[in-house]
């Protein structure tokens, strides 16, 4: 009859063994970005592909550890950035420098996560990149708005509010930042100036001075 021990030290090996995985999957997707292939994720960490189907289903699972790892990773970073001893403007600016560096730092993991392509031999044609990237983005947008409402009065509603917030600018941070890691149009110290001056206000303020509305 197996023991709490034996059931406690096989979930430890299991969960030991996932890690393992993962970071061999890390080491593909850096290398391959979207393109990478749960024969070579598999050939990497030196298994068999039933093997690896056994730990994570199929590629959707696969990519729902790496995104959960990754999304972990970086709110960690972006908590950090909002914590920092500094002026709210500073910690805005931190912020968004924080989320443009982890994509920049990993262009081919951000591929993976947010565009990934569709996969030859048989393995799953057609992946649906919006079934699994739209869930990532809902779940930063929630954390950010908790952190918000967690550390700014916005008074009446601020729950609401601080969700609304929280998707806004994941939302605004994923389109700026996709256009700019594709593009570099500038360079990231002038975008995360030119994003912290849109959220800072002063859209509304050029609009007053121009004496109309602001589109």
């Amino acid at each position: 009859m197996e023991t709490t021990h034996q059931a406690d030290q096989q979930r430890t090996s299991a969960e030991s063994r996932r890690r393992e995985l993962l970071e061999a999957a890390d080491r593909v997707v850096l290398r391959d970005g979207p393109k990478a292939s749960m024969n070579a994720i598999a050939a990497e960490a030196g298994i068999t592909k039933p093997i690896l189907y056994r730990h994570f289903g199929d590629k959707g699972g696969l990519y729902r550890a790496l995104a959960q790892r990754h999304t972990d990773a970086l709110l960690a970073a972006l908590r950090a950035a909002l914590d920092a001893p500094a002026e709210r403007r500073e910690r805005v600016e931190a912020t968004l420098e924080t989320y443009l560096v982890a994509i920049e730092a990993r262009p081919q993991v951000y591929r993976f996560l947010m565009h990934p392509e569709e996969t030859g031999g048989g393995e799953q044609p057609g992946f649906d990149v919006g079934r699994h990237s739209a869930p990532l983005l809902r779940r930063m947008g929630e954390e950010l708005g908790v952190v918000i409402a967690e550390r700014i009065d916005l008074g009446p509603g601020s729950e609401a509010l601080a969700r609304v917030w929280g998707h806004g600018i994941v939302g605004m941070m994923h389109a700026a930042g996709d256009w700019w890691l594709g593009e570099r149009p500038c360079s990231r110290a002038e975008l995360v100036r030119g994003l912290a001056d849109l959220l800072w206000g002063r859209l509304a303020a050029a609009a007053d001075r121009a004496g109309g509305p602001g589109f």
